[in-house]
């Protein structure tokens, strides 16, 4: 009964393939849609969903392939548009190497500069940082940082513009991008020549008022 509930309240077409669950436990389906997983197991995809879901206790996560490449190419080249991500920190080693997450978490920012501003002329380089840094800083409140100046947090990635790009793929994801040697975070170096140096100077950024610090 239950199962033909979820079924009805399902507003999705399963059958579209555009729904892959990337890290579900206990399951060998990683990265394979919900097509895929159905015609493997020879049932309906809704029973595929549900069947997954049961398996591994509702810890299932999925990545949703729903956006416009015709969209996103405008709003990247809208002046007004600002850049980010809601994509957790990860690498390729550890608890976070594992599944197969979206792309974002490893190539937002690079597929922005390398791809939109570079390879397709969507914007200049100058407009592509601003969307990721001051302005975006600026958006959130976040009164020291965004900026290369005097007083400010000095966060701080050295890249070459003419191979910055992402590698992660859906398939592939666990690769980071192409072209960044150097970051800096809050004053100390944490990527040296593309390799992490082990140091750990992030820190909890909190609201105070109107701003972050």
């Amino acid at each position: 009964m239950l199962r033909t509930l979820v079924v009805v309240e399902l507003a999705f077409d399963a059958r579209g393939g555009t729904f892959r669950p990337h890290d579900a436990l206990g399951h060998d389906h990683q990265g394979g849609t919900i097509e895929e997983i159905a015609r493997e197991r020879r049932c309906d995809p809704l029973d595929a969903v549900c069947d997954v879901i049961i398996a591994d206790k509702g810890a299932t996560r999925i990545l949703v392939r729903s956006m416009s490449e015709a969209d996103v190419r405008a709003i990247a080249a809208d002046p007004s548009a600002l850049v980010g991500s809601d994509g957790p920190c990860v690498a390729p080693y550890g608890v976070t190497g594992q599944g197969k997450p979206h792309p974002r978490l490893y190539g937002t920012f690079p597929r922005l500069i390398g791809h939109y501003a570079r390879d397709l002329g969507l914007l200049t380089l100058p407009q592509a940082i601003a969307k990721m840094t001051g302005g975006a800083a600026a958006a959130l409140g976040l009164a020291d940082r965004g900026l290369l100046r005097e007083g400010q947090a000095a966060d701080v990635v050295l890249f070459d513009p003419a191979t910055i790009i992402d590698r992660s793929t859906y398939d592939d994801p666990h690769q980071y991008p192409a072209g960044i040697g150097t970051v800096i975070v809050n004053g100390t170096v944490v990527i040296d020549g593309g390799e992490h140096t082990g140091a750990l100077p992030g820190r909890l950024l909190r609201r105070r008022g109107a701003v972050l610090a």
